[in-house]
């Protein structure tokens, strides 16, 4: 066990909580999920663009071509800006369940903008490391403040 009192910080993926003091290694990992998330990202528009050759071999058509494509960039860009967003702030408990379970399949399908908004967010920092920052400041100022009344509560006596 942590001699430490109070709260812990929250691990994040990929980085446990180097996140905290950019120790252990941090700036390797970040330089590592971006490449990883690049290279994920082309070898997936790669599995796409043998998808779309075989739609164009098997001549589907103009209109269906042009769905697909549509398709992929409309759930690609949903995907992005979701993930992105997820980076600042926890996603809604109250949210319907139902919605939540739809947007995995537009996640799915637009996984290429989920790899590139983490890819992105990586050159800056953790992914959600602003987020799980100010979580744990906020954790330890309220930590401090209810060991400081427990003190002068004790002194008091």
């Amino acid at each position: 066990m942590s001699d430490q009192a109070g709260p812990r910080p929250e691990p994040i993926r990929f980085y446990g909580t180097t996140w905290l003091n950019h120790d252990g290694g941090y700036g390797l990992r970040r330089a590592g999920t971006c490449l990883s998330a690049l290279a994920a990202a082309a070898a997936g528009a790669l599995v796409l663009r043998f998808g779309y050759e075989g739609l164009a071999i098997a001549k589907v058509g103009g209109l269906v071509n042009t769905m697909v494509v549509v398709a992929f960039a409309v759930c690609s860009a949903l995907a992005f800006r979701r993930t992105w967003e997820r980076f600042g702030r926890r996603p809604d408990p109250a949210a319907d369940p139902h919605a939540e379970r739809s947007m995995q399949s537009l996640m799915m399908i637009g996984f290429i903008g989920a790899l590139l908004a983490y890819a992105l967010r990586t050159l800056k920092e953790a992914p959600g490391e602003e987020l799980h920052r100010r979580e744990y400041e906020e954790a330890v100022a309220r930590y401090e403040r209810r060991t400081e009344r427990k003190g002068k509560g004790r002194r008091k006596r």
